[in-house]
C-alpha cells in the first residue's frame, strides 16, 4: 500500500494531525519547522545579473541607431553631447585612468551649474592636458560637466581632428564666443599660454609663460562668472621637448616640429606618451560678480586679475610638485 503524502495545513498549535498516515493509532504528527519551510514554487525567482558585455553592446547599438536616425542634438557651435559621451570621452578614458593615473584635486570649486571659467596651465609639446582636464570634469565632478575648451585657430584647421574637436564642445578663442557661452551658463576652459606654454623646451617646464593680453579676464568680467584656476602637473613630462626643427615645422605650418628622446628616432613609437603620473587641482574660484561689465574695459583691472590667476596658478604647481615622490609613480 503507498505511503501516504503529509500535507501542512496552517493551524494553530505546534504540530499538526493528520489521518491514514502510518504511525500509532494512524496518525502522524508533522515537524512545525517543516511547516515554516517554503516551497520551492514559493521562493522568490533567482534574478541572474546581466553580463557587463550585453549592456556595452546594446548600449552601442542605442547609440548606433541614433546616429543613423539622425536622433541627436548639435548645438550652435558644434558641440555634439551624444557622440562625445559614446565614443569621444570612452576613447579618452583608458589613458586618463590607467596610463596617466590622473588624481583630481578640487572639483567641489568647480559649480555644479551656471556660468564659470576654467584657467588652466598649458604644456607637454602635445596639448593631452586640455583633453585630460575635460575628461576630470565629466568623470569625477559630481554633476558631470562638459568642458567647453576655446582652442587655437590651427586646430579647427587640421584634417579630421579638427572636426572632431568641433563635435566635443571647443571653440575658437575669441572674446565673443567665449562670452557667449558663459552667458548660456556653459563651463568654458581656456589655456591662456597658447602654444608658448605647450611647446616650451624641457628645461623650463612648470614655468609659466605670459598671459597674453587677458582676454579671458574681460570675458569673465562681461559675463559676471567666476574664475576657477587649474593647476596641472604631469603634462610636462609626456614628450620631453629637447629640440626644434624650425626649418621642417615652417614648411608644415606648425609652431614648432618638436624633438624629444624618442621622436622622431623611434618614429611612430616615439608618439606614444610617457606615462607620467599626473595631478589636476581646481582652485577656490575668483569672484567677478561685484564688477560692473563696463570694467571690462579697464586694462588695469584685467592685468591685475590675470596676475592674481597666474600667481595662483604657479604656486600651486610649485606646491604639487613638492608633494610628488616620483614623475612616474607619484
Amino acid at each position: 500500500m503507498p505511503e501516504a503524502r503529509v500535507i501542512p495545513l496552517h493551524a494553530e498549535g505546534g504540530g499538526r494531525w493528520r489521518s491514514g498516515s502510518p504511525g500509532g493509532n494512524g496518525k502522524h504528527r508533522t515537524d512545525s519547522r517543516r511547516l515554516e519551510q517554503p516551497s520551492p514554487a514559493d521562493e522568490p525567482e533567482q534574478v541572474e545579473p546581466v553580463p557587463e558585455w550585453e549592456d556595452a553592446l546594446e548600449d552601442v547599438l542605442a547609440f548606433l541607431r541614433r546616429r543613423l536616425s539622425g536622433d541627436y542634438h548639435v548645438d550652435e557651435f558644434g558641440f555634439d553631447q551624444d557622440l562625445t559621451e559614446h565614443l569621444l570621452l570612452p576613447v579618452l578614458r583608458p589613458l586618463y585612468q590607467k596610463w596617466f593615473r590622473v588624481e583630481t584635486i578640487g572639483t567641489q570649486h568647480v559649480p555644479a551649474e551656471g556660468g564659470a571659467l576654467v584657467v588652466a596651465n598649458h604644456s607637454g609639446t602635445v596639448p593631452l592636458d586640455s583633453l585630460m582636464t575635460a575628461v576630470a570634469l565629466h568623470d569625477d565632478h559630481p554633476a558631470r560637466r562638459h568642458l567647453r575648451m576655446l582652442g587655437a585657430d590651427l586646430v579647427f584647421q587640421l584634417p579630421v581632428l579638427g572636426a572632431l574637436t568641433r563635435k566635443q564642445g571647443a571653440t575658437l578663442a575669441c572674446n565673443p564666443d567665449a562670452e557667449r557661452l558663459l552667458a548660456a551658463g556653459e563651463l568654458v576652459g581656456v589655456w591662456p599660454e597658447g602654444f608658448k606654454g605647450i611647446g616650451k623646451p624641457f628645461h623650463d617646464r612648470y614655468k609659466l609663460q605670459r598671459f597674453g593680453r587677458g582676454g579671458f579676464v574681460s570675458a569673465a568680467l562681461r559675463t559676471g562668472v567666476p574664475i576657477i584656476p587649474c593647476s596641472i602637473v604631469g603634462a610636462e613630462e609626456i614628450y620631453p621637448k629637447i629640440g626644434d626643427i624650425k626649418p621642417l615645422a615652417r614648411l608644415l605650418g606648425a609652431p614648432y616640429f618638436p624633438v624629444t628622446p624618442l621622436f622622431p628616432l623611434f618614429g611612430l613609437l616615439g608618439m606614444i606618451p610617457l606615462p607620467s603620473k599626473w595631478y589636476i587641482e581646481f582652485g577656490e574660484p575668483i569672484r567677478t560678480d561685484g564688477y560692473q561689465p563696463t570694467d571690462a574695459e579697464d586694462p588695469m583691472l584685467v592685468f591685475n586679475l590675470s596676475d592674481q590667476v597666474r600667481e595662483n596658478i604657479q604656486h600651486t604647481l610649485y606646491r604639487l610638485l613638492s608633494q610628488r615622490r616620483n614623475t612616474f609613480l607619484g
